[in-house]
Order: structure tokens, then C-alpha cells, then sequence
């Protein structure tokens, strides 16, 4: 099948599309079809219309981003971005090149004293995204591997130093934008037909110029989603506009491709490909500006200063506030009925935010294990420290389904340890891990103030359904164990009107998407 023409309305949408990238977005933007020259002197630099990679973009990004790296190493990284392997599928290309992009390119070289030395070639500068060229092009012509007659014309292709990262599919305003999909892209994709042009693909956008929805290469279109917020407290538009400033702008795009992209082995069938929803992003990068916070609350808070010990005396009958609130409770699942104690040991912080973090409440069905990993991963790639992620629920079903999610995405692998018992935890705490998954439950053994399992300031805890069973005696333990920790907590559930234990252990909400935002 070859080529075919396309209508006027089609490429309006096109040139508006392309306009609103060059000039609103910042990107670069040129016209291909029938003014293509091909050679390096050409206007992509392309050989032939079977490249996808923009070699000379991407050589140039190579030396400007690694100016340590001698001319065989940037040669080196260029042949592994751009090696087509015919033994591969589209999915094993598209994992292999993310991680490469993300995390660099490893390459090896010899050095003036004849030494070999491993480096890793940066391809994206997601710090600076100013460093990195931004082209997007339009109706760029490009013909299959295994069946070089088959030639297509892809609408618009986003390019990032020379990388084809997002694919956009549009349709004249009239049309249905689901015929964009199964139409065009499922055609594209095939693997005799184009599917290298999406071996480096980050997510894929069709459009009528009026709606847009956005998906991952292993997306049916049921999974196909809209971009409604560009922050958590707007109100919500499907327009096209909102996606392309929500996705497109230079650094969201840059956020969104490092840290907001998970390929999932965990459950059955093949691989799939998970693209952060739009109020996942916006709720990851609200609690991820929250550690930032407690950073900065540690520095102006030196370690030996940030806890202040006390004891109060509590009326076994009287005072009922007060004893619920430091009560087992029921919920946690403890066999019998609490006694309290009328003299109780209190660890407090200096500062009110010292520890807490908030609560994120994403309404059930929308993600809640992917939102964790994306928070863990984005913190440990982009803020300083060693940090020890404790994955904390009060189910096994949850702690094992949570588990999975990490070890299925590759966050983690099958020997991460999971603690079997109240001994085992605080042996496990006392070492240093990157992840820890246990159960509350394992919080069974009393803690004294002066004998905490750790006094490490960088675990953070993530407790799961965090109003269940975060207020009782289990949850004291866990707090006196780790007194230097900061807890976050993720609900599917939303707190109650008055529930001030909850938000007085985690700080307030840090993100809210409701039943309502999500229909």
C-alpha cells in the first residue's frame, strides 16, 4: 500500500498543530513533504527516507551534552541508538531505547594514557531543557524496513535531539478521531509496514483538531486518555490545546519521558506500556515538591534538634478525644481491646511539617500502585539523597499486589526483601535498602524512644489506605521505630470531614482526584 493524498482540512489542522508548537511551545518546526533533500547538507540530514533517526541531531546533541567523550564513543552511542535489531519486536525496541535515552548510553573508550574507561553518553538533558532541540515535522515521508515499497506519511512527528519521541495522528475537525487510530496508527505500527519509526516512541497523539487523546504503543484505543488539567486545581477542558500544552511543553515532556513511563511484565499476557495518566502526573509532582520541602525543612533543622521527647498522663475514662486519638485502632486488626496506659511517652517534632508529607486520595480505579512507583522513582532520580522507600499496607492481598507492580515494572527485583516477621523488619530497617515492603501488622513489638530501630532522616514511608490503620498502637511503633522518617500517605478513600488524626500524622492533602474529576 502506498502513499495517500490528503485532503485540505487535514493539513489545516496540521499547520495549526505545528504553529502552536513553534510559537506558543518554543519548538522548531519545517515542512517535508516534496522539499525534503536527503545528505547531510539536507534538511533533516536524513539518507534516505527509511531513517527515523535524525543523525545529525542526535550526533550534535552527543557532543554538545558529552564534551568528555571522544569522537568513537559518540560514534558508539549513535550506532546503539539507531541499531535496528529484525529479531525484535516494536515493544522490546521501544523498552530497550527508553532505558538508553533515560539513563544514558554506555559506552567504553580509551583514554591518552591508553586506559579503557565506561562512561555513560547523556542523550537528553532533562535538567536543562533548553539544551535539547525541540523539531517538530511535518508529513515527513518514510518507508518500511522489512518492505521498503511500503512508503507512509506520517501528520507530525516530535523530534527531541534528533529523536522521534511523540507520533501525532490527525484527522480533518469533522472527523471521528478514533478513525485516526485504527485507521492509521494500528496500520503504522505493524511490523511490515513502519513500525521502526516508533522504536524510540514515547507516547502517541491523534487529534481532529478539536478533541486529542493520547496513548502508549501497546494502548487499545479504550485506553486511549485526555489531558483535561495543565494543573490540579483547574477546572478541566478536552480541547486539543490543553493536551498539547500539558504533554508537549518542552519540560513536561522532558518530566513525563523520564519519570513517567513504566513498562509493566505483572500481569498476564504481554508487556505493557503505562503512560501516566494526566492527575497522576499532576499529583506525583505535588508530593514529589513535598519531599523537596522536608529537604529543606532538614537543613534548616539539624538532625540532633528536629525531636523533642515528653510524657503526658491520659484518664483511663475521662478525656475522650485524647484517648482515641493515641487508642489501638480497631481497624488495625488487633485481636483484643486496647489498655491504655496512663502515662504515655510522646515523640514530637520541632516543626509541624518535620515528618509529613501529606496524603494523596486518587479515587479507586485510577492508578494508585503506578502512582507510587512513579513518586518513588522520580525521587530517587531527581532529588539528592539515599533514600530507603518503606512500602507499608494493612492487607496481604494489597502488599502483594503493590510487590508485583514494583518487580513487574522492574523497580525492583524478585530478591527485594519483604518482611516476614516484627524481628525481621527491624533487622531489615537496620541495614540499607533501596525498597522495603511489609505490613503493619509487623509493627508488633513496643518501641522505646531511646532504642529506635533507625534514626536514619531519609526513609520515607508510603503507607497504603493510610487513614485505615495509621493511628493506632501499630502505627506509634512504627513512628517511635523510625522517628527521622517521613510519611506520605495514598488512599483510594476519602478522609472524613473531621478525620484531624489522619491529616495530623501525614500533614493535609497534597493532591485530590474525586470520583467526579475522574468521569
Amino acid at each position: 500500500m502506498a502513499y495517500t493524498d490528503i485532503n485540505s482540512e487535514d493539513r489545516l489542522v496540521q499547520a495549526t498543530f505545528a504553529e502552536h508548537l513553534e510559537k506558543v511551545l518554543g519548538w522548531d518546526s519545517v515542512y517535508a513533504w516534496n522539499q525534503e533533500t536527503f545528505g547531510a547538507n539536507g534538511l533533516l540530514g536524513r539518507e534516505s527516507e527509511r531513517e527515523v533517526v535524525l543523525v545529525r541531531d542526535l550526533r550534535a546533541a552527543l557532543v554538545r551534552l558529552n564534551p568528555q567523550l571522544p569522537e568513537s564513543a559518540v560514534n558508539d552511542a549513535v550506532a546503539q541508538l539507531t541499531r535496528h535489531d529484525f529479531s525484535r519486536s516494536l515493544l522490546q525496541h521501544n523498552q530497550a531505547f527508553h532505558a538508553l535515552i533515560r539513563d544514558g548510553v554506555p559506552v567504553n573508550y580509551r583514554d591518552a594514557q591508553g586506559e579503557t574507561r565506561h562512561a555513560r553518553a547523556q542523550v537528553i538533558d532533562f535538567r536543562r531543557p533548553l539544551e535539547n532541540r525541540f523539531l517538530a515535522v511535518r508529513e515527513l515521508k518514510l518507508t518500511g524496513l522489512r518492505t521498503p515499497n511500503y512508503n507512509r506519511r506520517a501528520d507530525l512527528v516530535c523530534f527531541v535531539n534528533g529523536l522521534p519521541l511523540v507520533f501525532i495522528e490527525l484527522k480533518a475537525v469533522y472527523r471521528n478521531i478514533r478513525s485516526g487510530f485504527d485507521g492509521n496508527l494500528r496500520d503504522y505500527m505493524d511490523e511490515h509496514v513502519i513500525a521502526h519509526a516508533f522504536h524510540h516512541n514515547a507516547f502517541l497523539i491523534v487529534s481532529n483538531g478539536d478533541k486529542a487523546r493520547y496513548g502508549s504503543i501497546t494502548s487499545d484505543w479504550e485506553h486511549f486518555g485526555e489531558w483535561k488539567r495543565l494543573d490540579e486545581g483547574d477546572s478541566g477542558d478536552v480541547h486539543a490545546e490543553v493536551l498539547l500544552n500539558g504533554m508537549l511543553a518542552r519540560e513536561r515532556l522532558l518530566d513525563l519521558f523520564e519519570n513517567f513511563i513504566l513498562f509493566d511484565a505483572s500481569k498476564p499476557g504481554a508487556v505493557r506500556k503505562v503512560v501516566a495518566r494526566n492527575h497522576q502526573m499532576l499529583g506525583v509532582n505535588r508530593a514529589v515538591a513535598a519531599v523537596e520541602r522536608q529537604e529543606a525543612l532538614k537543613r534548616q533543622f539539624p538532625q540532633g534538634q528536629r525531636l523533642q521527647h515528653r510524657v503526658v498522663e491520659i484518664p483511663l475514662a475521662a478525656n475522650a478525644t485524647a484517648a482515641n486519638e493515641l487508642a489501638l485502632d480497631k481497624r488495625a486488626a488487633e485481636p483484643s481491646a486496647p489498655t491504655y496506659p496512663r502515662v504515655v511517652p510522646i515523640v514530637e517534632r520541632v516543626h509541624p511539617d518535620l515528618g509529613r508529607l501529606g496524603v494523596v486520595w486518587h479515587t479507586q480505579g485510577s492508578g494508585k500502585s503506578y502512582s507510587m512507583a512513579f513518586f518513588a522513582e522520580k525521587v530517587r532520580r531527581t532529588v539528592e539523597g539515599n533514600f530507603t522507600f518503606v512500602l507499608m499496607t494493612d492487607r496481604n492481598d494489597l502488599d502483594s499486589q503493590i510487590y508485583k507492580t514494583f518487580v513487574g515494572c522492574g523497580i525492583v527485583g524478585d530478591s527485594t526483601p519483604r518482611a516476614e516477621s516484627g524481628e525481621k523488619l527491624e533487622e531489615l530497617l537496620r541495614e540499607n535498602h533501596r525498597y522495603l515492603f511489609s505490613l503493619i501488622h509487623k509493627f508488633n513489638r513496643d518501641v522505646k524512644p531511646d532504642a529506635p530501630y533507625s534514626e536514619r532522616d531519609d526513609i520515607i514511608v508510603i503507607s497504603d489506605e493510610a487513614h485505615r490503620t495509621q493511628a493506632g498502637k501499630l502505627a506509634r511503633n512504627m513512628r517511635l521505630a523510625l522517628p527521622n522518617a517521613a510519611f506520605i500517605g495514598f488512599t483510594g478513600t476519602p478522609l472524613f470531614k473531621h478525620d484531624h488524626l489522619t491529616k495530623r500524622i501525614f500533614g493535609s492533602y497534597v493532591s485530590r482526584y474525586d470520583f467526579k474529576r475522574s468521569e
